[in-house]
C-alpha cells in the first residue's frame, strides 16, 4: 500500500530539516528524505552546512584561531607560551566529532517531533507523488499533500583546475587536510575561500587567492571592504585580484597554476589548491520530466516570494531558490513554508538577512550598502566608530575594524548596519533586530548600552549618524 504524508520534504539541510520539524509541530504528517552518507555509510541530518560547510569550517576557524592566539597574542597579557605547535589530525578529529554530535541531533529530534526519515533519494514525479530510491535501487513512490523541495547545493567545478580531493580540493577536501601545507592557493575571494584561506595561514601556510574580479568583496560595504583588503593583506594572505586561471596541471603532489591578470600571464606553484568559486543548486534528477515544476537554465527553481513553485502544493526552498545561499535564509524560508502549508498567512523579509563572513576579524552586514544606496539616489547620514576607541576591544586586545551605521538623510531611518571587527556577526543582529520594527539612528542612540561592550560601538556609531558621537571626534557639518 502506498504510504501517504501531509508533507514531504526532499533533503535534510538546514532548510529541510527545519521545515519538516516545524510542519510536524503544525500537526501536519512529515516525512523527509536524505541520501547523503557519512565516512560510515550511513544516512547524515544536516546537509551541507553541519556535514561540510559552516558547522565544521566554524571548528577549524576556532581552533586555528586559539593556535594563533597562543603562537602570537599572548605574550601582551603577560603570557609566556612557549613550544606552541599544532596537531591537524587532533583538530580534524574535534571538527568530526561536532559533525557528529550535531547530525545525531537532528535524528534525535525528527523522534521527538514524529518527523518519519526515509534514506534515499528523492524525486517528484507528476500529481506529487514522490520516488523514494534506497542505497540498494529499490524504489518505493510515496504520495503526499504537499512537497518541500530543499536539496540544497554543491561546490562549483571549473574545467581549468578540475578537483581529484588530494591536491586540488574543493571546500569539502579543504576541511579534511591532515597536515599544513606549505604552500596553498585558493581559487576564488568570497566568503568560502577567505575562511578556509585564512584557517591554514594561521597555522603556517603560504596562502594566496586568486579572484577573477577586480573589486575585493563587492556585496560588501566599500569601506568594510577596504578595510578588509588591507587587514587581510597584513595577515599575510596574498590577494590577486582581476586574475583569471587559465589551466593547472598536478605533478609530483604540487600543482601549478596559470591565470593571467594585468600583468599578463602568470605562474604559481602550490601543495594544494582550493578551489571556492562558489555553489551551484542540486537538482540533478531532482524532477521528472512531467512533474511540472520550472527551472531555469543554471538548474534554479522558480518560485514567487512564498517559495511557491510553477505546481500549486510544491514548494522550494534554500540553494535551490533564487536569493543568497544561506543557512538561515534557508531554514526561515522553511518556517515560512510550513506555516503557510499548515493555513497561516506566514511571510518573510528578504529585506533584512544578514550576511557573515567568519575571518578574524568577523565582516557582517545587514541592510544596505553605502553604494547600493547611492546608486538608487537615496542621500543618508552615515556614522562610524572605530573599535580602536572601545575600552572592551582595547581589553581585549582586539582593536581593528569599525562598525558603520547607514540612515536615510530625511527620516533617519536605518537602512544599513556594516561591521568588521571583533563579535561583528552578534552586533550586526543588534542592527537588525532594530531595524526589523523600523528602528532611527537616534532610537537607537536613546537606548542604554552596556559598559564596558563592544556593543558600544554599535552605539556610538548610530550617535554618529547626527553627530552625536560622544567617544570619538564628530565630523563636522558642513
Amino acid at each position: 500500500m502506498t504510504q501517504k504524508f501531509d508533507v514531504v520534504v526532499i533533503g535534510a539541510g538546514p532548510g529541510g530539516y527545519v521545515a519538516a520539524i516545524k510542519a510536524a509541530q503544525l500537526g501536519l504528517k512529515t516525512a523527509c528524505i536524505e541520501k547523503y552518507q557519512d565516512k560510515e555509510g550511513k544516512v547524515a541530518l544536516g546537509g551541507t552546512c553541519l556535514n561540510v560547510g559552516c558547522i565544521p569550517s566554524k571548528a577549524l576557524l576556532d581552533s586555528s584561531w586559539k593556535y594563533h592566539e597562543a603562537k602570537e597574542g599572548f605574550a601582551i597579557h603577560g603570557i609566556e607560551a612557549k613550544g606552541v605547535s599544532i596537531d591537524v589530525p587532533a583538530m580534524v578529529a574535534r571538527k568530526n566529532s561536532i559533525i557528529k554530535n550535531l547530525t545525531g541531533g537532528v535524528a534525535g529530534l525528527f523522534k521527538a517531533n514524529g518527523v518519519t526519515l526515509l534514506e534515499g533519494h528523492g524525486k517528484l514525479l507528476a500529481n506529487k507523488q514522490v520516488e523514494v530510491t534506497d542505497k540498494d535501487g529499490k524504489a518505493q513512490v510515496i504520495e503526499a499533500g504537499h512537497v518541500i523541495l530543499a536539496s540544497g547545493s554543491r561546490p562549483v567545478d571549473i574545467p581549468p583546475a578540475p578537483v581529484d580531493q588530494d591536491v586540488i580540493v574543493d571546500s569539502t577536501g579543504a576541511l579534511e587536510f591532515q597536515s599544513v601545507p606549505k604552500k596553498l592557493g585558493v581559487i576564488g575571494a568570497g566568503v568560502i575561500g577567505l575562511e578556509l584561506g585564512s584557517v591554514w595561514a594561521r597555522l603556517g601556510a603560504e596562502v594566496t587567492v586568486i579572484e577573477a574580479l577586480d573589486k575585493f568583496l563587492p556585496a560588501a560595504d566599500e569601506q568594510v571592504a577596504k578595510e578588509a583588503l588591507k587587514t587581510f593583506t597584513k595577515q599575510g594572505l596574498k590577494i590577486r585580484l582581476g586574475a583569471r586561471v587559465t589551466g593547472s596541471e598536478v605533478k609530483k603532489k604540487q600543482v601549478t597554476v596559470n591565470f593571467t591578470d594585468a600583468e599578463g600571464e602568470q605562474q604559481l606553484t602550490f601543495d594544494k589548491l582550493i578551489v571556492a568559486v562558489g555553489r551551484r543548486p542540486v537538482t540533478t534528477d531532482l524532477l521528472a520530466a512531467d512533474s511540472g515544476v520550472d527551472m531555469d537554465e543554471r538548474g534554479f527553481i522558480f518560485v514567487n516570494d512564498q517559495c511557491e513553485t510553477s505546481v500549486p502544493g510544491v514548494y522550494a526552498i534554500g540553494d535551490v531558490v533564487r536569493g543568497a545561499m544561506l543557512a538561515h535564509k534557508a531554514s526561515e524560508e522553511g518556517i515560512m513554508v510550513a506555516e503557510r502549508i499548515a493555513g497561516h498567512k506566514a511571510q518573510m523579509n528578504y529585506d533584512l538577512i544578514p550576511s557573515v563572513i567568519y575571518t578574524h576579524p568577523e565582516i557582517a552586514w545587514v541592510g544596505k550598502t553605502e553604494q547600493q544606496l547611492k546608486a538608487e539616489g537615496v542621500a543618508v547620514n552615515v556614522g562610524t566608530f572605530p573599535f580602536a576607541a572601545s575600552g572592551r576591544a582595547m581589553a581585549a586586545n582586539d582593536t581593528g575594524g569599525l562598525v558603520k551605521v547607514i540612515a536615510d538623510a530625511n527620516t533617519d531611518r536605518v537602512l544599513g548596519v556594516h561591521v568588521i571587527g571583533p563579535s561583528a556577526a552578534e552586533l550586526v543582529q543588534q542592527g537588525a533586530i532594530g531595524m526589523e520594527f523600523g528602528t532611527s539612528a537616534e532610537d537607537l542612540g536613546m537606548m542604554v548600552f552596556s559598559h564596558p561592550t563592544l556593543s558600544e560601538a554599535l552605539h556610538e556609531a548610530a550617535l554618529a549618524v547626527n553627530g552625536h558621537a560622544i567617544h570619538i571626534a564628530n565630523r563636522k557639518k558642513r
